[in-house]
């Protein structure tokens, strides 16, 4: 199959800062982007040629999406996979339904993985309060129970610690089905995202390793501060994942690494990822261009990252009553970069934007970026540094 050239148009279901960056690239690339999400004054409706402020089911813009544009993707993975089967019947579809399907529910992925021979925590799927008095003995307690669906950012899980506290959780969330996981002694947290092509080639970035603060990614280290055996290893388990999905696009696999020296998939995203945004500043070519590249069958970029960096995340609750923070402080600095996405309401938790900061080594680019965030948090801070990446700096 040929590949889809500039000037064509690319279809985008979701319009979050995901989208906009992806509609920023294609833009560049000399693409026109039509835009299918609902909310009206998203951050992609201001980079997207054209927006249909419709579901993501509707009928009438599905056929209009899947009339007028070359290729179609999504920014994240809680489209209706009914929508993507629906417009393959027009053209292409990349990710496809099929992946989409796996990576939105829960137990189809850890089923998935165990299918594939992926090491994971121990789980089991949880449709009954019967299902959980069988499933804890092998467990084990502490555990995690974790929503089938729409899960993402920590929401629909929860730590517990006796069978008591799943039973209750299990309640609480209305006896839908779930997954419960043995909850893991964690070394750290690292990601590996790809690009696979259509022609079959994989084309990975480096491990980033990841930090979480209340289930939302808080900072992410580039390289990640582990040896170069377990580095190759989760970058091969990740090729075999996307080859297993048959996947074309940009896939975010995501590990634990035990403290005991397992590599564990976590789960998988099946589109560019928010530890993947040092990519812009410190990579060749930036994930959301790889994206391109993947959907309209284009040869994939290159990988290589200059340097160091770490990613910081900025959360809604830097902008006290109402206020942004002050942003002169990243932006007099010469080796960060501010992303700021152009959402009109800060909450507590929400994703506002980040800035990523580049240096030689991942200790001078982590000094640099905690620097940065004491200033824009402002008298009293705390800091973001927990205290093992204190003593690392040390």
């Amino acid at each position: 199959m040929s590949a889809v050239l500039p000037g064509a148009t690319l279809g985008l279901i979701g319009g979050g800062q995901l989208g906009a960056l992806f509609a920023a690239a294609a833009r560049r690339m000399g693409y026109r982007v039509l835009l299918l999400e609902p909310d009206a004054m998203c951050p992609a409706s201001y980079l997207a040629h054209e927006h249909l402020a419709c579901a993501y089911d509707d009928a009438a813009a599905l056929d209009s999406m899947g009339r007028r544009c070359a290729a179609v993707t999504t920014e994240f993975e809680n489209v209706p996979a009914t929508s993507l089967e629906y417009l393959t019947q027009h053209g292409l579809v990349r990710p496809g339904a099929r992946a989409i399907a796996i990576a939105q529910d829960r137990i189809l992925e850890k089923s998935f993985l165990r299918d594939a021979g992926i090491a994971t925590a121990r789980f089991a799927v949880i449709e009954s309060i019967a299902d959980i008095h069988a499933a804890l003995p092998w467990i084990g307690a502490p555990a995690v129970l974790k929503s089938a669906r729409m899960g993402y950012d920590g929401k629909g899980q929860s730590r517990l610690d006796a069978v008591g506290d799943v039973v209750r959780a299990y309640e609480d969330v209305g006896g839908s089905r779930c997954v419960l996981e043995e909850r893991i002694d964690l070394a750290c947290e690292i990601s590996i995202v790809l690009a696979r092509g259509a022609d079959g080639e994989v084309r990975c970035y480096a491990a980033a390793e990841n930090r979480h603060r209340g289930g939302i990614l808080d900072l992410s280290l580039v390289p990640a501060r582990i040896n170069n055996a377990l580095a190759q290893r989760a970058t091969e388990i990740a090729g075999r994942i996307a080859v297993a999905l048959d996947y074309v696009g940009v896939l975010t696999v995501e590990f634990f690494l035990t403290r005991d020296g397992r590599l564990l998939v976590n789960e998988l995203a099946p589109r560019p990822h928010n530890s993947g945004h040092w990519t812009l500043d410190a990579a060749e070519t930036s994930q959301f261009e790889q994206q391109v590249r993947a959907l309209c069958g284009l040869p994939l970029g290159a990988t290589r990252h200059y340097g160091a960096a770490v990613m910081v995340n900025l959360l809604g609750e830097l902008w006290r009553d109402g206020r942004p923070p002050a942003w002169e402080y990243v932006l007099a600095c010469p080796d960060a970069r501010l992303w700021l996405y152009g959402k009109r309401e800060a909450r507590q938790g929400r994703k506002m934007g980040h800035y990523t900061c580049r240096a030689s080594s991942v200790a001078d680019a982590l000094r640099l970026a905690e620097d940065i965030h004491l200033r824009l948090e402002g008298e009293g801070a705390s800091g973001r540094l927990n205290d093992g990446e204190k003593a690392y700096l040390a």
